[in-house]
Formats: C-alpha cells, structure tokens, sequence
C-alpha cells in the first residue's frame, strides 16, 4: 500500500510541538585553566557494572524469553534468539573458546560482517575473558592486495580467526593467515586448513572452567579491540575494557533516560567493527534490555529496499543511522502510508553519527512526523570516536542546526587546547582507551600531560558569551593548510558545507591543496543519483554520465552556491573536478567505513591536482561557469 506523501511548511506560530521523551541535560560547568577551556557536566555518572555481560546475566532472569536478537533466514522468517537462549549459547561457546589458550597476546579475530553467529562468538570470548577483534569485511572481500588485513593479523597475531562462509573469505584467509591458525566457519570448509564448525562449539554447555573465567573478568579485563578507519595512516588497535563499554553505557543512560524507561527496540545494519554499530547501538540494546533487529539491508540505492522490508514489519523505538539513510528514509516515507504508519507507531527518538547531516533532509523528516503526527521526532546526535567507545558529548543543549556536537556527558571532561589557531577537543573519563595495542609511541602522542586524549577534532562554543549552550564541531586540525599567500584554510566547516549543500549528488570531496595561490576541490559523486540525473542509458560508462551537460549543470550551479557567501580565497573554490575513478581502500583514499582520506588522495592524484591547475584536464569545472 503506498500514497504521496505532500510536504507542507510548519506555519503555526511559536516553537514546534515534540513527541516527549525523557533526554537529560544537566548544567555543564565551565573553567579556564592556564589558557585552555575545562567542561565538565554537573551530574555525576552513576554507578555501572563491572562487566558488559553482568547485563546479559541480569536480562536472562528478568525477561528470559523476551527476543534480544533476531535476524532473518534464507526462507525470510526471523531467527529469534531470547536472552536466556543468547545466555545458554554464549556460556557453551566460552566453555569451548578456553580450550584453544587464547589471550591478549593470541586473540579471537572475527572476518565476518553482522550475523547471530558473529554476536555469539564475541560474548563467547567476552564471558571467557578472551579479547576478540571484529575486522572490516571489506579488508578481506574488496581489497586487491590485502594490505589492511595482513597488518591487522600482524599486530594481533591471531589465535583463532571465525568467518561465517568459508567460500567467500578464501581467498583472504589463504593470502594472510599462516596454515596453523585454527578457524571456525558457519557454512562450508577451506582445504588444509584445521577448522571446526560454528555448531560444534554449542554441543557441550558450558561448565565451571567458563564461569570461572567469567568471575576472573573486571573492569580493566580488555573487552575488544576494534581498529580506527586508518584515514590518515595504517589503521591502530584500540584497546577496548570493561570499564570503557559499560561507563559509555551508563553515560548513554543518565543522556537519555528514555532507554530505561520502555526496552528499546532497534533495526539496525550498522556494522560491528565499528564502534557505532558494535559498542554503540548493540550496547544500548544489551544495557536496557531491548531487542535488537538486525536490519541485512544498506542505505544504498541496491540495498535500502531490504531495509525498507524489515522497518514494515518491525516498529523501532529509536532509529539510529548515518547521513545518508535519512536521506533514503525520508524519500520513502514520503511516498508509502504504510511505511509511516509502522515507522511512527513508538518510535521517540533519532539519531545521526558519521557525517554532517544536510538541513534539507532534517526539514523534510520534521515536515513527514508533523504530518503524520501532529509533532516532531527530536533528532540527537554528538562527538564521538572508537577511542572513547564511543561517546563524549550529546547534543542535549537548546540548539539544533548542523555541526552542533552539544555538551558533555556526564562522566566526560572537555578541555579544550589551543592548536594551530583552533581549540583541539581533549577528553578524560573512564570511557577513554588506555592506549593502542603493541604501539607505545603512538599511545604516548595521544595523550597530554593532563591524560586527555588528544582527539585530533576542533571544536569552538557555539557561543562564546554563553558556554551552557554547548560545543559545535570545526574540522580536523590536520586536515587544516596554508595557500601560497599565507592565509590559513579551514578544510572541515569548507568541506562539510559543500557536502551538506551537495545531497545528494556528492558523496564527498578533497579540497586542494596546500601552497597552492587558491582553492580547488576534487569531488567524489554518487554515481547512481547522477546517473539519473543524466538521462543517460544504463550503459553509459562512468566519464559519460559525468560528462553529461545536466549533470555538469548541476554541478556548475553547485559550484555557485558554495561561493555566495565566499569571503575571500580560504573560502571559495576556484574549481571543482568530477571524478570518475573511485577511492581506492587499497591506496588509502577511502577507509573501510566509506570516508575519505584527504591526504591519501591529494597523494596519489598529485598529477592530475597539477593538471587541473594548470587548466589542461577537461574534467574541471570553473567557478562561473556553466559547463
């Protein structure tokens, strides 16, 4: 059943009407301490269990046959598995896992992407107090040289490896990984190789060598370790406790009590060796007792239909994803009654993480609930990074607009640093890393002489005579350069304006380039919009669809709107470049997460940056022109 949904301005006079849900916001305190800015919230962080899976334990007395996680089968129908069932599982596994002698300094590594198995692997090790490490698919199944995941495997040093379809990571496992290291696999076998089914590991429950283990386990007992993007060098292991997960989720909590209040329910594709995805949105699930959807679906034009599926017959609670499924929401819910009708039956809260999300699709999704309920959603986002697992600060304050990152949770210390003339947000708390894994210098640079972590991100008072307000973000110092002139460049608030501005034709962009007179941009498009855009037939190569007069266009009128309000050279491009060769996840130009590496890209495409230059590559677009 589908309908038109029409959009109409919000008209009534006054502030917009909100569906109620409990969010915190406790005041923020605010002191300068020789020349750097201190915020800290004013609400203590409660007190929170010693282990992530005292929840799990908690949860299997209290609601043993509620759903914790559910995913489909091949015949479509979902697999549900209670906490009690999880609890038994998990409990067989770690009783199993002891056997192989696995540590910190040989640890479980996972391959695989999002699946049951997956999640009962990891708390398998997480009850036996063995570390784990889910790795990027993409690290195994896209990358040609397999560069990212020989040296993930040559810093963990991997005990046991788990991938769920033996076929399909073959030929990473054979290119990697030494012929003695162990695997356990879901569907099929790889030759040679000592493997073990995933269904063996569930014949024997668990015995009193698990559960000593478990009691064995603390807050400093490292958890997981999870790697970073790798978007300016080789990716670091982040060392992952006890205390960091389950002090995130407490700070989560006291954020948005909301949680506590109905156990949340969340369809979710996010993948888990990320933080969002692993620690963030399973956590919450885990931490509250809810019920965890796993959404196979990606808010991609080929895959957002799945997800489309799975949101029909599953009415979350809150609705947690990146830029880019708004996007592909809101056009969805603008056109199907029955889509919104379940969507909307409880949900009380969205959330944004990754990326920038453009004002245009936070408009329309505000016109699609007062429409359809006679009151908004409110929309939550913050700042946060796997070496604070992740969260730091929430957008709890009175703002709403884009790049605001909000106030700290409570339990988390902001200082602010004087750097290269912006304020580098630092954090303290005990979500943050102890350091990175077997990297002693890097986890030395990333800590100041006070143990803030160091984060790399600007960040600036949304206003400076009221700090209540909260923080809004401003780049990445490193990102920042110099023209030839000598006038300073902010890359950041440059680049997320012409992304936000550029939905939802432009996926990203690199802004060229350091010592140069003036500013260029090399623009990564989203080739299935343009390609519609284009009214080309679908055998157009890439070079036509880009070289297409609607679509240049576009781009030309893009390029306009950028440079309105330019003030002077550090603020308008000269030129814009279409690419059409994708980032390389091998060279470095895209991590496993799908952002660019500024720095690797300007790298490898040095020449045609001088090209462009020099105006001699016909890929270039003038600021002014048309085509």
């Amino acid at each position: 059943m589908s309908s038109e949904f029409r959009s109409q301005p919000h008209t009534e006079a006054g502030a917009p009407r909100y569906r109620h849900v409990s969010i915190g916001r406790a005041a923020v305190e605010v002191t300068e301490r020789q020349g750097a800015l201190h915020m800290r919230s004013l609400e203590p962080l409660a007190e929170y269990p010693p282990r992530l899976l005292d929840r799990l334990v908690h949860w299997a007395r209290v609601r043993p046959e509620q759903t914790f996680i559910a995913a489909r089968q091949a015949d479509g129908e979902w697999r549900r598995v209670s906490y009690a069932e999880m609890l038994d599982s998990v409990r067989a596994i770690a009783q199993r896992l002891l056997s192989y002698g696995l540590c910190a300094e040989k640890p479980l590594v996972l391959l695989s992407g999002n699946d049951i198995e997956h999640l009962q692997l990891a708390f398998g090790a997480l009850y036996a107090g063995i570390p784990y490490c889910p790795v990027s698919p993409a690290y195994s199944l896209l990358s040609q040289d397999f560069a990212k995941l020989r040296h993930v495997c040559e810093l963990l040093q991997p005990g046991l490896v788990f991938v769920s379809d033996a076929a399909a990571y073959q030929r990473a496992i054979e290119a990697v990984l030494p012929a003695q290291t162990p695997l356990i696999t879901v569907r099929g076998q790889i030759a040679g190789r000592n493997q073990v089914s995933f269904a063996s590991l569930l014949e024997q429950p668990g015995g009193a060598e698990a559960e000593a283990a478990f009691a064995g386990t603390g807050p400093d007992s490292i958890a997981k370790f999870l790697f970073t993007s790798g978007s300016t060098k080789l990716p670091k292991a982040v060392i992952t406790t006890q205390r960091m997960l389950c002090s995130n989720q407490q700070m989560l909590l006291q954020t948005f009590p909301v949680f506590g209040e109905e156990p949340p329910v969340l369809v979710d594709w996010l993948p888990w060796n990320h933080t969002f995805g692993g620690s963030h949105n399973v956590g919450i699930v885990l931490y509250n007792g809810g019920s965890f959807y796993l959404d196979d679906g990606k808010p991609t034009a080929q895959g957002f239909a799945q997800t489309l599926r799975n949101l029909k017959e599953v009415s979350p609670t809150a609705y947690l994803t990146v830029p880019k499924g708004w996007e592909e929401l809101a056009s969805a819910l603008e056109q199907d009654a029955e889509l919104r009708e379940i969507f909307f039956k409880r949900i009380s809260l969205f959330f944004f993480a990754a990326a920038g999300l453009s004002q245009s699709v936070w408009d329309r999704l505000d016109r699609i609930s007062e429409q359809h309920c006679g009151e908004r959603i409110r929309m939550m986002a913050g700042l946060g990074m796997t070496e604070a697992s992740p969260s730091c600060t929430f957008t709890t304050g009175p703002l709403s607009m884009a790049g605001y990152v909000g106030l700290p949770a409570p339990g988390c210390e902001v200082r602010l640093v004087p750097v290269d003339g912006k304020l580098e947000g630092r954090f303290r708390g005990p979500h943050i890393m102890p350091g990175y894994w077997r990297s002693p210098q890097q986890t030395l640079d990333a800590f100041d002489p006070q143990g803030f972590y160091c984060s790399g991100d600007a960040l600036k008072l949304a206003d400076p005579r009221d700090p209540q307000l909260g923080l809004m973000f401003d780049g990445r110092i490193a990102e920042d350069f110099k023209l030839s002139s000598g006038v300073f460049v902010s890359v950041g608030p440059l680049r997320s304006r012409a992304v936000l501005e550029g939905s939802p034709y432009v996926q990203d962009l690199v802004v060229t380039a350091p010592d140069r007179e003036c500013l260029g941009a090399l623009v990564f498009a989203r080739m299935f919009e343009c390609r519609r855009l284009s009214g080309l037939a679908a055998s157009a190569s890439d070079t036509e669809v880009l070289a297409s007069a609607p679509v240049r266009e576009w781009f030309a009128g893009w390029l306009q709107r950028l440079n309105r309000d330019a003030t002077g050279n550090a603020s308008r491009l000269e030129w814009i470049a279409l690419l059409d060769e994708p980032a390389s996840i091998d060279r470095g130009e895209i991590t496993d997460k799908g952002s660019i590496n500024q720095r690797a890209v300007l790298q490898w495409r040095a020449e045609q940056v001088e090209a462009l230059y020099r105006g001699l590559d016909p890929a270039i677009l003038r600021a002014g022109a048309k085509s």
